[in-house]
């Protein structure tokens, strides 16, 4: 138990979610963990401020508009926010293997591979013509070429392209209520020219920083989290040294307020280092969904949420009473959350 402790601590000092450890800014932040989970656009700002100290919403939002940060479908093919260095190299890796495994998917809609060119070239001059689109507009023109506009299929196509790296998520549409919005990649972040990694480099180089921003940690956890092979997990896993992993972690009764969907919730394939066995179906109900979560140099604690819209305040759920140190920890957070969203 206190191997496990220790370990516990180790992990959510790495991650910056326990030590006393904060970064300093958004890119900072999105290249210590890699990328944070972004299927929630809110969520992933939350997940940066629980990493990060005096930053606001409005912060990661201009990290956005800046093109510093990009959202896109990177680990697991599962939408993340990343450093824009991050972005070309990570799809090279990920993308044709996620794209590959969406084949089937792609049948079960009845998409024939002739139409998903046809889409993929359509979804490319309406942006290069109009400007960055919405999902519904390109859901839209997709109709037009006898795509389903009800359903997922429009989706998977979009997904498709920006896997392939045509598009990316660039600026949000303007209005009472946030919106994605698409541009083509090399107008929004032009290439270089420069690819830092390939191949299995690559491959050495997301081992490398996995085991730095997430350990300790053993090669099936970066396969999990990485959505990578077995094998080819375990081979870069070889090559990489652990310089600088399990680096020592006093526990602290160091509290965060963790959002759903929290990298640190799905970056292990087991949970019983970060949840309570008998409280798990409180932080994983069921459903794809993961709650926002109390943490305490690691370990959860409860959960958490916020009022309907426009209201302000936290409102937790603890698993069991809270010694007046973490009750403390729980108010400070919460009112930081409080700061955060209202500079947005």
């Amino acid at each position: 138990m206190a191997e496990q402790r220790h370990i516990r601590a180790q992990r959510a000092r790495a991650q910056a979610i326990g030590g006393g450890v904060r970064c300093g800014g958004v890119v900072e932040v999105l290249e210590r963990v890699v990328g944070v989970q972004a299927q929630d656009p809110a969520s992933a700002a939350l997940g940066v401020r629980a990493r990060s100290v005096g930053l606001t919403a409005g912060d990661v939002r201009w990290a956005v508009e800046d093109r510093a940060a990009v959202r896109g479908w990177f680990m697991r093919g599962t939408l993340h926010l990343v450093a824009a260095s991050d972005v070309r190299w990570l799809l090279d890796l990920l993308g044709p293997m996620f794209l590959r495994s969406g084949e089937r998917r792609l049948r079960e809609l009845g998409l024939d591979p002739k139409l998903c060119a046809r889409a993929e070239r359509l979804i490319g001059l309406a942006i290069a013509a109009d400007g960055p689109l919405t999902r519904a507009e390109l859901t839209e023109r997709l109709g037009t070429i006898g795509v389903p506009t009800q359903g997922q299929a429009a989706f998977h196509l979009i997904r498709r392209s920006a896997l392939a790296g045509q598009i990316c998520h660039g600026p949000e549409a303007d209005g009472p209520v946030a919106k994605a919005r698409f541009a083509l990649l090399d107008a929004w972040l032009p290439a270089d020219g420069r690819q830092p990694w390939e191949g299995e480099a690559a491959v050495v180089e997301l081992a490398r920083r996995y085991r730095a921003g997430y350990g300790p940690s053993e090669a099936q956890d970066f396969a999990a989290w990485s959505g990578l092979s077995q094998s080819a997990a375990k081979r870069a896993w070889s090559a990489v040294a652990n310089d600088g992993e399990g680096e020592d972690a006093a526990e602290d009764g160091d509290v965060r307020l963790l959002p759903a969907y929290d990298n640190y919730l799905t970056a292990y394939r087991s949970r019983e280092l970060s949840v309570p066995a008998a409280h798990e179906r409180r932080v994983w109900p069921g459903g794809g969904q993961i709650r926002a979560s109390i943490v305490v140099d690691g370990w959860a604690v409860g959960t958490w949420s916020r009022g309907v819209k426009g209201s302000a305040g936290v409102m937790v759920s603890p698993f069991g009473a809270l010694s007046a140190g973490v009750e403390d920890g729980v108010a400070a957070e919460a009112a930081d959350i409080d700061r955060f969203l209202a500079r947005a």
